[in-house]
C-alpha cells in the first residue's frame, strides 16, 4: 500500500522531515526551522505520526464540507438568476452582478465551479500566439496615451452600427471614450479635445497607421525623389499642441488598448443591454454616466494595489 496516498505535496514533504525526527536524525527545533513551522506544531505533528501513522498528517477537514461553504439555498438562487438573466456572463462579471443587483455575494472562483458543474459556462482554451516582448507601463499619467477605434456590434442589433473611439492612459489604464456613427477625423478630433479639456495635454499618443493619423509616402521609381506625404489634420493638431505621435507597427504594440477593447466587447455590450440602449445618444449616456466611471475607479484601485504590493516586495 502506498503510504503517501491521501496526502498533499506539502504534507508529503513534512512526512519526510518528521520521519527523520522519529528516527533521531533531526531535532524538533531543526525540523521546525526547516518546515517553517512553530516548534509546538512540530511536536503535535510528531505525536500524530506516532499514534496514527502517515495519515495522521492529513488535514482534519479533508473530505468534510468547508466551514465557510455557502448553503444550498444561496447556490440555487445564484444558479437560477444566472440561467434567467446572465446566461452568457463569465464568472467574474456574473459574480459582480449578483453582488450589486441581488445582494448575493459569491466569490468568482466558487461561482466558476458552480456554473461549470451545471454546464452553464465553459472556459475558453488559450490559443498559442506569437510571443511579443512585454513593454512596461509608463510611470506617470499622461506620459503616453494609446488611441484607437473599435468597430463592433455594440447594440446587438437594437440600433445603428456604432464605433467606440477611445484613449487609454498607458500608466493607469484610465479611459476616455465616446460612441460615434463613424470612425472619422472629426470624431477623433472631438475625442482629443475632450481629453485635453479633462486631463491636459499628453506627452505622446500611440496610434496605428490608419489614414486618419498618417498618410503613406507615395511611391517613386527613384526613392530619393519620393515626396514627403502632407500631414493629416490630426497630425497638424498634435503638432500645434506639442504632442508627440508614435505609430504602432502592429496591433500587439498597442496591446493595452487592444486588450481593453476585448474586455469592453464583453462588459460594455452587456451593460448596454441591461440599460436597453438602442440609439447613439442612449449608448453615450450609459457610457459616460456609468461605464467610464466604473472602469476608471477599478483601474485606480488596481494601480493602488499594485503600488502597495511593489512597496511591500521592495521592503521585504
Amino acid at each position: 500500500m502506498n503510504e503517501f496516498v491521501g496526502l498533499s505535496k506539502t504534507e508529503r514533504d513534512r512526512l519526510i522531515v518528521l520521519r527523520q525526527v522519529q528516527e533521531g536524525k533531526l531535532t524538533q527545533a531543526a525540523a521546525a526551522r526547516q518546515l517553517k513551522l512553530s516548534a509546538r506544531w512540530v511536536r503535535k505533528l510528531v505525536k500524530r505520526l506516532r499514534a496514527e501513522g502517515d495519515r495522521g498528517l492529513a488535514h482534519r477537514l479533508r473530505g468534510r464540507p468547508s466551514n465557510r461553504a455557502h448553503d444550498d439555498k444561496r447556490r440555487r438562487q445564484a444558479l437560477a438568476l444566472i440561467r434567467e438573466r446572465y446566461d452568457d456572463y463569465g464568472p467574474t462579471l456574473a459574480s459582480e452582478m449578483l453582488a450589486s443587483e441581488h445582494q448575493i455575494v459569491v466569490n468568482r472562483e466558487t461561482l466558476r465551479q458552480w456554473i461549470s458543474g451545471q454546464g452553464l459556462w465553459k472556459p475558453r482554451r488559450a490559443k498559442l500566439k506569437k510571443v511579443h516582448v512585454w513593454r512596461p507601463r509608463r510611470r506617470c499619467r499622461g506620459e503616453l496615451v494609446q488611441w484607437d477605434t473599435s468597430d463592433h456590434d455594440w447594440l446587438e442589433g437594437r440600433g445603428p452600427r456604432l464605433y467606440l473611439v477611445a484613449m487609454i492612459d498607458d500608466a493607469t489604464s484610465e479611459l476616455t471614450a465616446h460612441f460615434a456613427a463613424s470612425d472619422s477625423t472629426a470624431e477623433n478630433m472631438r475625442l482629443l479635445w475632450r481629453y485635453v479639456e479633462r486631463h491636459g495635454r499628453p506627452v505622446e499618443v500611440y496610434t496605428d497607421k490608419a489614414s486618419l493619423f498618417q498618410l503613406n509616402r507615395p511611391l517613386h521609381h527613384n526613392k530619393h525623389l519620393e515626396a514627403a506625404p502632407p500631414p493629416t489634420q490630426i497630425e497638424r493638431a498634435l503638432a500645434e499642441l506639442g504632442i508627440g505621435k508614435i505609430p504602432a507597427h502592429s496591433p500587439q504594440a498597442k496591446g493595452r488598448i487592444e486588450r481593453s477593447f476585448q474586455t469592453m466587447q464583453d462588459r460594455l455590450v452587456k451593460g448596454l443591454r441591461r440599460a436597453a440602449a438602442s440609439s447613439l445618444e442612449e449608448a453615450n449616456r450609459y457610457l459616460q454616466q456609468q461605464f467610464v466611471a466604473e472602469w476608471n475607479e477599478r483601474s485606480v484601485r488596481g494601480i493602488i494595489v499594485a503600488v502597495f504590493a511593489s512597496a511591500e516586495y521592495q521592503l521585504s
